[in-house]
């Protein structure tokens, strides 16, 4: 596996020199600041290849940009509606000129309006540890509470909607700005503040998107897309729904293993990829992550491994960030399937036989308290993770060299 990092960018707090002390071996980016919809440059893309390329006195830092993540997908794509096909044209656009500057990946999502949802950003773990988590009771009750989104909770047991009802009882205004405020956090836009009429307006306009719709959508767009980054030698890798279930009323379309050979067949070429991220689709039970990777490996473009901790196996279903080797997912298991693809592809002669992965996310601990980082994203926590990755690779590693010299 290539040892990634992600970087948001010059105002990240987590700078290109912890990642040299890391000793990560590429960085994982994207253009933020550039506007959904708006067309990423060639002197863009330099720029951020150049702040990647030094360390703050200067000096070579000796990290690329290898993978996107992500180049968004704006809504108008996924509704079908206003200036979608020009949208389309202009992602196609960016993605050519990122092959040109030499970058080979790109992770996005086809997830409806909401990136990813958590109702607490630093959670506190008994040994003192932050983290965060997605609480099915404290969401309900800004669903059908706080944002009081009409058909909120209708289809949910009795006692669930008792639960939020009661939860939502017992927080004074300070908790419920601050859980409004954490939900918001995963959505597009969420740094210009929307307000809850504006969430409301987001969801209304999803209101003709049935699962079935936004299914032809996709398909629709990796239509156009796929075979121009087939042609010119692009793999596009599409991140799960986080989490991987219904929320908010909006459909859900990369949620299962299903949803993603679907999503393959769709367009069955080499370039119509998979991020096989382990957290995501980790907080559902039914989702077997190592037999995922090997049943989808040829397929599997970029990994982002992470582990979580469901309170149940319900879906939905509560659950915590864990430490890397802390949770349900069997990470040993996983990465021993990751390697065996990578064997595998050694022997066909592939050039992508080395897999990127990047330690996803990580507890706030030691110094990253009270940094002010991207929330799930700590320059302690992602160390001790990837330190923690490195020892499971390097062991199955050996294994795997032992066995090999003895065929």
């Amino acid at each position: 596996m290539r040892q990634t990092w992600r970087w948001f960018g010059p105002d990240d707090p987590v700078c290109i020199d912890d990642m040299m002390q890391a000793g990560v071996q590429g960085v994982v980016s994207a253009l933020h600041h550039i506007p959904t919809g708006v067309m990423w440059t060639p002197e863009d893309i330099a720029l951020r290849q150049s702040a990647i390329g030094q360390m703050r006195d200067g000096s070579p830092s000796g990290l690329a940009w290898e993978v996107v993540e992500s180049l968004p997908v704006s809504e108008a794509i996924k509704t079908q509606t206003g200036d979608w096909r020009n949208h389309i044209t202009t992602w196609i656009a960016s993605m050519r000129n990122l092959r040109n500057a030499g970058i080979r990946v790109i992770c996005y999502n086809f997830m409806p309006v909401l990136d990813w949802t958590r109702t607490d950003l630093t959670w506190r773990r008994p040994n003192g540890a932050r983290c965060m988590r997605f609480d099915l009771i404290d969401f309900l009750a800004f669903d059908i509470h706080i944002l009081q989104r009409p058909g909120a909770g209708d289809d949910l047991p009795a006692d669930l909607c008792d639960a939020a009802a009661r939860r939502f009882g017992r927080m004074d205004k300070v908790a419920r700005e601050q859980l409004a405020g954490n939900v918001v956090f995963g959505l597009p836009g969420a740094v210009e503040r929307l307000s809850m009429q504006d969430v409301r307006d987001l969801l209304a306009s999803y209101a003709p998107v049935t699962d079935a719709v936004l299914r032809r959508n996709f398909h629709d767009f990796l239509e156009q897309v796929v075979p121009v980054a087939q042609e010119i030698g692009m793999r596009l890798c599409c991140h799960p729904d986080d989490p991987p279930f219904p929320l908010l009323g909006l459909p859900r379309i990369m949620s299962t293993e299903a949803d993603y050979a679907e999503r393959l067949a769709a367009v069955d070429l080499p370039a119509n990829g998979i991020t096989l991220c382990s957290g995501s689709l980790g907080a559902r039970h039914d989702n077997d992550l190592p037999g995922m990777m090997r049943r989808f490996g040829e397929r599997v473009h970029f990994l982002h491994l992470r582990n979580v901790r469901r309170d149940c196996d319900t879906i939905p279903a509560s659950f915590f960030e864990d430490e890397h080797l802390g949770g349900q997912t069997d990470m040993v298991a996983l990465v021993d399937a990751v390697l065996a693809e990578e064997a595998r592809r050694r022997k066909a002669g592939r050039e992508d036989a080395v897999i990127p992965m990047r330690p996803d996310h990580g507890q706030d601990i030691l110094d990253d308290i009270g940094r002010g980082g991207q929330p799930g994203y700590p320059a302690i926590g992602r160390l001790k993770g990837l330190a923690e990755l490195r020892g499971i690779e390097a062991a199955l590693s050996r294994r795997l060299d032992v066995s090999a010299a003895r065929t």
